[in-house]
């Protein structure tokens, strides 16, 4: 039952992430084929943005190698408007590849925090930005629209709490260079409600508007529905979230899973929002992907859709 609740938006944009975002982080390699007819049912349970894959270097994400043989494989959802399908960038040869094979949006990424930069990227957080500087310039004189990740946002694995004022400057940083979004991380999952309206709050006072920030939640202590509530509550309306809540990052091993679609899927609809995504065709989706994989769904509206535990599935 639909029940609407007080200072919510009408509607929110789902930005899947579940085929770059929690493919990366599997151990094993997942064929092609199955990821290109992943994207394709992810489109098809009415997801209109679904983060396809990265152009990072093979010998950093071997998970996503093949993005030169993927892309292909899905472009004409973008072609024919059906979706957007955003993809990973790391550096102009990043760009040139993804660009080569008609890419429309891009997604670059940089760290709040220095042991995080040098961690993912091995560079300082400076070198990170200087690096992505001139890929967001090239992007937008192709009319390619850009995504800005901002990493660690809220707590750092060996830094411990970030400064909301550190985060700020980074992400007014990925803004001015000419970013059209940004995506604000909890990498490590470790945010709670309050500590997120004081960044969206701290953005706000630093002349970010809300329309321009999207969240993505990690769900490692429990706390990404309560989060994103928050940042609805703030006016946030673009949400990441990955399908049958795969993902992690291979570089701070304390990061768990995404937020799963399924579960935000089902908030929203049970606060009256509209996102445009079925419910059935997604859980049917996550199911078919967890046996593909081998293992069972972490989301736990897939487990409760489908009849299935832990150890069932």
């Amino acid at each position: 039952m639909a029940v609407p609740a007080p200072a919510l938006p009408s509607r929110v944009r789902i930005y899947e992430v579940g085929a770059r975002d929690g493919l990366q982080n599997e151990k094993a390699v997942v064929p092609t084929e199955i990821k290109a007819e992943f994207v394709r049912r992810l489109a098809a349970a009415g997801l209109t943005t679904v983060e396809a894959t990265s152009f990072v270097h093979p010998k950093w994400v071997p998970q996503l190698a093949d993005s030169e043989q993927l892309f292909p494989l899905v472009r004409d959802l973008e072609q024919d408007a059906v979706a957007q399908l955003p993809v990973l960038v790391p550096n102009d040869r990043g760009l040139d590849r993804a660009l080569a094979l008609g890419a429309r949006s891009i997604a670059v990424f940089v760290s709040a925090t220095e042991s995080f930069a040098k961690a993912n990227l091995n560079r300082t957080m400076a070198e990170a930005l200087a690096m992505s500087e001139p890929v967001v310039a090239r992007a937008r004189e192709q009319r390619v629209h850009v995504r800005g990740y901002l990493s660690m946002c809220f707590g750092d694995p060996w830094e411990g709490a970030v400064p909301v004022a550190q985060v700020v400057r980074t992400a007014k940083s990925l803004l001015d260079m000419g970013c059209d979004e940004l995506s604000l991380g909890d990498t490590i999952g470790v945010a709670t409600p309050g500590h997120v309206l004081s960044l969206l709050a701290g953005l706000n006072e630093a002349g970010v508007p809300t329309d321009r920030i999207g969240v993505h939640f990690h769900d490692t202590y429990g706390q990404a529905l309560a989060n994103t509530l928050a940042a609805l509550q703030h006016g946030v309306r673009t949400v990441d979230a990955s399908a049958g809540g795969l993902g992690g990052c291979p570089y701070a091993k304390s990061a768990t899973g995404n937020l799963a679609t399924e579960d935000l899927v089902w908030m929203l609809d049970g606060l009256g929002i509209e996102t445009g995504v079925d419910l059935g065709r997604l859980t049917a989706t996550s199911a078919w992907m967890a046996e593909q994989l081998g293992r069972p769904s972490p989301s736990r509206t897939v487990r409760a859709l489908t009849g299935t535990s832990h150890q069932e599935q």
